[in-house]
């Protein structure tokens, strides 16, 4: 080590020592030796060495879970004070700039977990809202000086962030010791909008994004370059949206020129897409695309038996019968058998038609 240190230290076995010199974040209880002689509290930080004593890391302890140090630095030259932390969070936003487009910056993962060197933490934005999700006790202990932190540095930057929500609502939480909760981060000196809803443009499509109830943090911001891919694809096709949680695939490919159709897993979302598509007549006649109702057929509320039900039923039915020629299963239990099935009978109406 550079430095004398005053952290606990955990001596891991050559597996671990691989592992950590090979990049991985995580040190698991039972590649652990030695322990410290004194059991540090909960969440706070200890020194992770190799066999031989060579320093490997510093991250935050977790006394509940089997993933016991979470790794945030390997320079043993690091003050882990307010400073440090805004030079992780100033990095993670130009890193956004340099690799997304500025259109994309107002809805986008600000903050990316262990990728970001921010272990258990997701900060996702939606325009002037921040959402964060915490996931391990070190971050969860870290709040009250890295949330205000966020808002300073974006707002820094000329963005606008009016308040930040979590979204503690995670059962994978208890692994840490941590209960569940929703709500507003109070931010010092702030009062947070009154609305857990806000308004986001992705890909040129306009979304309500419900904050407080939707799935995960309210949107599934990492799909937004898969969206853009299928209204590239679905050009002059025509879609099955299965399980779809706002219809934002659906609209991306009806965007993109498709007749698309969708499947929804669960009835509220079928009340979002259609706010969705209400959005478009709300906005400047230069920027609602050239898109109607009409585009978007709404099929069945329904689930996988209702997907199971269709392909049994295929004689009968009429969706599959349209000429449906591209399908998005966005649901990965919807079933290997379901699956396969839909893409048995795509098969045997191309040959069909070949004959």
């Amino acid at each position: 080590m550079k430095s004398e240190r005053s952290y606990p230290i955990y001596k891991v076995n050559k597996k671990a020592e691989a592992s950590l010199v090979g990049g991985h974040p995580w040190v698991y209880e039972n590649d652990i030796l030695e322990f410290p002689e004194t059991e540090p509290e909960n969440g706070t930080l200890a020194d992770v060495v190799s066999p031989k004593g060579a320093y490997l890391g510093t991250g935050f302890v977790s006394l509940k879970s089997k993933i016991r140090v979470r790794l945030i630095s390997r320079n043993a030259n690091d003050t882990f004070d307010a400073s440090f932390w805004r030079r992780r969070v100033e990095y993670a936003w130009a890193y956004r700039k340099t690799v997304l487009e500025p259109a994309d910056l107002s809805a986008c993962r600000v903050i990316f977990g262990e990728a970001d060197q921010f272990p258990g933490l997701t900060v996702d934005r939606f325009n002037n809202i921040l959402v964060t999700q915490t996931l391990s006790v070190g971050m969860e202990k870290l709040k009250p000086v890295l949330f205000p932190l966020l808002a300073e540095v974006l707002r820094a930057d000329g963005q606008t962030i009016d308040g930040i929500y979590e979204r503690n609502d995670e059962a994978l939480r208890a692994k840490e010791g941590l209960e569940q909760s929703k709500g507003w981060f109070e931010l010092p000196g702030e009062s947070h909008p009154a609305s857990t809803q806000t308004e986001i443009c992705e890909n040129g499509v306009y979304y309500h994004v419900d904050f407080e109830n939707g799935q995960k943090t309210g949107f599934f911001l990492d799909q937004k370059y898969n969206r853009r891919a299928v209204a590239r694809l679905a050009a002059g096709h025509t879609v099955l949206d299965c399980f779809t949680h706002t219809g934002s695939f659906a609209l991306n490919a009806a965007l993109g020129g498709a007749l698309a159709k969708k499947i929804s897993a669960q009835k509220e979302a079928l009340t979002a897409i259609q706010a969705h598509l209400a959005a478009w007549v709300d906005f400047p006649e230069e920027d609602v695309p050239e898109l109607d109702g009409d585009h978007l057929h709404r099929v069945l509320s329904g689930v996988k038996e209702e997907l199971d039900e269709l392909i049994h039923n295929y004689q009968a039915d009429t969706v599959l019968r349209e000429g449906v020629d591209c399908a998005i299963v966005g649901r990965p239990n919807a079933g290997k058998s379901t699956l396969l099935n839909l893409c048995l009978l795509y098969t045997s109406d191309a040959a069909d038609e070949a004959r």
